[in-house]
């Protein structure tokens, strides 16, 4: 009796069974669909409704205003808003796959409300053709959306995430499209969108660069819609016959001659099996074989597609038109007798106690297996609870007959149910059916429960299905923070650490950032105190205004990162005293600063040094200056920039002057300064830019080279004051001297500056010099002045004297001289055994 009941129920198109029953009775009161437009979301998503503004409509006791109103899928509302929006009559409205509602206007301005009927900002325009031409007409689908202005263009935008309005090709049309409709760019070989206009007797398909002609002959169609996957086109023509072709018009997959050739109010397909025309009282579906099934209507419906099915809201009620599963039918049809039939017959005839429950399982034992699993997925596919829980009853009395049937099954059914079953409450309002559960997932089914402030069942099923809390909670916080301006922030914040504390490694960060945003700063400062991550709580504690706790934080984290973007942040909004007073404290961010300043703000870094008495500090920033100055391309040939460097150095000196500990570095500067000042004027002089940046040495020897001996002399005097760092003594004049005049190959004067008086320095680097620069003879005239016999044996053989090398190897009576010489002489075997010689004579080993 049961079974007989049930596919009572059931429609029968060709050989497929449909069933229609009831979701919801509706909730609203006072909603006529005929004096409204409607605007219902996919997937038992929510419904918008408000007076259509191109009837003209008896108000009764209602309001002249026009209000937008959104309920769910029972009827329950959610909320409600004035509509104040200028630019003409409500041409379009829909919601997006993200359940944003779209709203259309005249001059092609697009409004954008979430679910409480707030608005989004910013509002998009179409542009200045759409403002200027008026929009007549929009097709939507899921995030885009074409509109049809009064000059016959098109516009698009392909993406309400991304909006940005295009102009498609120009269908060049003197009259307006006798229908429209939309392949979305996931079905089309281009990726983007493309329309089909029913235009005399064929289709023009428009896309963004071009304009294609389609199906001459098929037309005039009055109306068209493109199935779900974008393959097939079901479309009403003149004479009225339904005709369901493919979108490329190579083929007609059926055709059906309908009674009236007056076109339907609407076409839309049910899942895939079928299609549905609505006129106004009757709903005619019509299958590709077998006569077509009749639905009598007394009020006005409105067709939402489904992928398993299509939704019928009407004034009082939401049904649900679905093709009835393989797995219902082989349980409830009439006369069934396949095993999941006598699986479930065999339930109730164990419930009566009845011998026949154990003969209908040995019938099935084979089959067992799958008739269970028949049962579990009949279950899934019901709206009746009951119902679900007498044919998972009938899976589980299956279950315990046989062994090789997968339990988890069972268990993966019985969890999605009890989600289902939640979400359909009326309270919520989202009668999904399981394939369009398994569609959504459950995470995008949560978000649109926290979205409606369902939170607390968002909750419960994210807990039950193992996933994670965080996004719920989270978003119940800022909701709360939103919705209790009158709760002082210390209640407030209690309950909301009783909530958020439940989920570890939440962002108490982003909470605070709502509740900043919302005004509520106290609040915002106490929440961020419970932030675990230095990385979240910082950025937000400057945000908020707190500088000193975000230092302090960002120290404590040793995050070099965290501690710059504190120190960069304070930079800008506190005075340098100010500053310096807060870092000064804090070794670590004060060390960063420095280390920062010194390369990039050198004036700031030298107030920091002298706000905190640091002179010494400020000394050697200036003397670092000094020497970037000095690096200046324009600082040669007796450039004016000379002198402020001098005085760049003089100043380090004063500051290095100031300590005691810093008599090296003052005395250093003040010679630093004094060389620089007589290579200044020596590049002045001579108007080569070669002395200034050269040591003492160096600026000599340049002398000498240049012949400006006086010059020379006038360094080496100003360098020979007792106890100077930069002393220049008699030995180091006379090396620097021997080896410039060496240079200029001036040895008349090396030989004349031998002579003034005896050398402090010997004679060995007049004879070095000479050998350098490869003048042996120069060199015979200073080595026989050699006092060392080794250091003369050395020299003569520097220059290949062998012989009187051996002569002065043999007065040191050194062996191992001998041995070196011997070896330098090696090529000659003449000059080996003069050297061999002496080491017998003298007895040397």
């Amino acid at each position: 009796m049961a079974n007989v009941s049930v596919a009572a129920e059931w429609q029968l198109l060709y050989n497929r069974y449909y069933r229609k029953p009831e979701i919801y009775p509706m909730q609203w009161k006072h909603i006529d669909l005929n004096r409204n437009k409607v605007a219902a979301a996919p997937f038992g998503g929510p419904i918008a409704v408000i007076r259509d503004d191109s009837k003209i409509v008896q108000l009764y006791a209602e309001s002249a205003l026009r209000k937008l109103r959104i309920f769910n899928s029972a009827g329950v509302q959610i909320s409600e808003t004035v509509w104040k929006h200028p630019g003409g009559r409500l041409v379009g409205m829909a919601w997006t796959d993200d359940q944003t509602l779209i709203c259309v206007v005249q001059d092609g301005t697009v409004f954008r409300y979430n679910v409480h009927a707030e608005l989004q900002e910013p509002n998009i325009s179409m542009g200045k053709e759409c403002f200027e031409q008026n929009v007549v007409e929009c097709v939507f689908w899921g995030n885009g959306m074409i509109c049809i202005t009064e000059a016959n263009q098109l516009f698009c935008i392909s993406d309400f995430k991304n909006p940005n309005p295009c102009k498609l090709a120009d269908p060049n049309l003197d009259e307006y499209p006798l229908c429209v409709a939309v392949i979305e760019p996931q079905y089309t070989m281009s990726g983007n969108v493309e329309v089909l206009l029913g235009v005399n007797d064929h289709v023009l398909l428009v896309e963004e660069d071009g304009v294609q002609q389609l199906g001459v002959g098929v037309g005039p169609l009055q109306k068209m819609v493109v199935s779900r996957n974008g393959k097939l086109l079901a479309s009403f023509t003149h004479d009225g016959r339904l005709l369901v072709i493919s979108t490329d018009f190579s083929k007609i997959i059926f055709e059906y001659g309908c009674e009236s050739a007056l076109p339907p109010d609407q076409l839309a397909w049910c899942g895939m099996d079928s299609v549905l025309l609505y006129w106004d009282d009757m709903l005619l579906m019509v299958g590709p074989y077998g006569d077509p099934v009749r639905y009598l209507y007394d009020e006005p419906i409105i067709l939402i597609p489904e992928c398993d099915g299509v939704r019928i809201l009407s004034n009082t009620s939401m049904e649900f038109l679905q093709r009835v599963p393989d797995s219902t039918v082989s349980i409830f049809k009439i006369g069934s007798t396949l095993p999941a039939a006598l699986l479930y017959d065999a339930l109730e005839h164990f419930d009566r106690r009845s011998a026949k429950a154990d003969e209908n399982l040995r019938l099935i034992r084979a089959s067992l297996p799958e008739a269970v699993e028949a049962c579990i997925d009949a279950a899934g596919h019901e709206f009746d609870v009951s119902r679900q829980r007498t044919l998972l009853r009938a899976a589980s009395y299956g279950q315990a007959f046989c062994s090789h049937v997968q339990r988890d099954r069972f268990q993966e059914m019985c969890k999605t149910l009890r989600v289902l079953n939640a979400v359909r409450n009326t309270e919520i309002g989202i009668p999904l059916s399981i394939q369009q559960y398994k569609l959504l997932t459950a995470p995008v089914l949560i978000g649109r429960l926290i979205n409606v402030h369902q939170h607390l069942v968002a909750l419960m099923i994210s807990e039950y299905l193992g996933m994670n809390q965080e996004v719920v909670i989270m978003h119940w916080a800022c909701s709360k923070i939103t919705a209790s301006l009158a709760i002082p922030d210390a209640t407030l914040l209690e309950i909301l650490l009783d909530k958020l504390r439940l989920c570890k490694g939440i962002s108490f960060a982003a909470v605070a950032a709502h509740a900043d945003k919302h005004g509520r700063r106290k609040l915002a400062a106490m929440l961020v105190e419970h932030e675990s991550r230095s990385s979240k709580q910082v950025p937000l504690l400057l945000s908020i205004g707190e500088e000193d706790t975000a230092l302090t934080k960002a120290t404590e984290s040793g995050d070099t990162d965290l501690i710059y973007l504190v120190l960069f942040h304070i930079w800008q909004k506190r005075p340098a005293l100010e500053y310096f007073g807060m870092i000064q404290a804090r070794p670590l961010a004060r060390d960063l600063f420095i280390t920062y300043a010194r390369c990039y703000k050198h004036e700031f870094l030298k107030d920091f040094f002298l706000s905190t008495g640091q002179l010494q500090d400020v000394a050697f920033l200036l003397w670092k200056e000094s020497w970037e100055l000095g690096k200046n391309p324009m600082a040669s040939k007796g450039s004016p920039l000379h002198g402020p460097r001098i005085k760049i150095i003089e100043k380090a000196q004063s500051l290095f002057s100031e300590t005691k500990e810093h008599t090296f570095e003052s005395k250093a500067a003040e010679e630093h300064a004094k060389l620089i000042r007589i290579q200044h004027e020596l590049e002045v002089t001579t108007k080569q830019a070669i002395f200034v940046d050269s040591s003492i040495s160096d600026t000599i020897r340049t002398c000498i080279v240049l012949g400006n001996h006086r010059a020379a002399m006038k360094v080496k005097t100003e360098f020979k004051v007792e106890r100077k760092l930069s002393e220049v003594s008699e030995k180091r004049w006379y090396w620097l001297k021997v080896f410039a005049l060496a240079t200029i190959r001036d040895w008349d004067a090396l030989e004349k500056f031998s002579k003034e008086k005896r050398p402090p320095i010997g004679y060995r680097p007049f004879v070095e010099a000479c050998i350098d620069a490869d003048e042996k003879g120069e060199a015979l005239k200073y080595i026989p002045k050699l006092t060392d016999p080794r250091e003369r044996a050395e020299s003569y053989a520097r220059i290949g004297m062998a012989k009187e090398a051996a002569d002065a190897a043999s007065q040191a009576k050194d062996g191992e001289l001998l041995g070196r010489l011997k070896l330098t002489f090696a090529q000659n075997a003449a000059a080996s055994s003069i050297f061999d010689t002496l080491r017998d004579r003298l007895g040397v080993a």
